[in-house]
């Protein structure tokens, strides 16, 4: 893949569909653009027009790991008791992290939106007795790679880069898992229904209630109970 196609792209206007002299128009970025971008963004990587310069070579190398796949809501990616075999990185969906026990109750650890980068962080996961599951919430596209040749990739490219890479994401999901454990225990489901809302107002939009209730931690009937009660306080002058 070549780093230096990255031509302009502009919002479609509506009328796009008309012919309209004074209409300017722009070439569309293919979807391999999105797939550096968020490699880039990932490492922390700015996208260089030089082709021989080391960074621009390690992406491409990345990005041909990848292929474009997309998936329909409620598919499984990766399933518990089977190794976590992939690394993700979302162009367009909602994917969500959680682990399922054997009587079928679900506990959701976290959804995944445009450009976040997935892949097994826990060693234990990329075993037989891997316990987390992954699912698409919403139609999805997707880029998949193997993830033994990600790793393998990110190892080549230095000496250390794979655990400053690997330790970044790591950090980022225990603070998160820690927060969300904390406010489960000291705040009430008001406070946390708030906090929901700020932090998370796109995924508040586009997950339905009962997997936001899970990861709430509340059942779907208090969650529906909250989401009543707020629309009515908002609703008032």
């Amino acid at each position: 893949m070549n780093s230096s196609f990255r031509p302009a792209v502009a919002s479609a206007p509506c009328l796009l569909g008309e012919s309209n002299n004074d209409l300017i128009q722009y070439s569309v970025a293919p979807a391999e653009v999105a797939l550096l971008n968020g490699l880039s963004h990932a490492f922390g990587i700015c996208l260089n027009a030089n082709q021989d310069h080391p960074e621009a070579r390690f992406l491409d190398t990345l990005a041909n790991l990848f292929q474009q796949h997309r998936v329909e809501p409620e598919t499984p990616l990766e399933k518990h008791d089977q190794p976590w075999r992939h690394v993700y990185l979302i162009q367009h969906g909602v994917l969500r992290l959680f682990r399922e026990s054997s009587s079928g109750k679900v506990a959701i650890h976290h959804f995944f939106s445009e450009g976040d980068l997935i892949w097994p962080v826990f060693g234990r996961s990329r075993t037989v007795r891997n316990t987390l599951c992954l699912t698409s919430v919403l139609p999805a596209t997707v880029w998949v790679a193997d993830f033994a040749d990600f790793r393998s990739a990110i190892q080549n490219y230095g000496d250390g880069q794979w655990h400053k890479f690997a330790l970044v994401l790591t950090e980022e999901i225990a603070e998160l898992t820690s927060m969300r454990e904390y406010r489960k225990h000291t705040m009430s489901a008001p406070e946390r229904y708030q906090l929901l809302m700020d932090e998370y107002p796109e995924l508040v939009k586009r997950v339905p209630d009962n997997q936001l209730a899970s990861w709430l931690g509340v059942v779907p009937a208090t969650f529906s109970r909250l989401k009543t009660a707020f629309a009515n306080q908002a609703g008032k002058p």
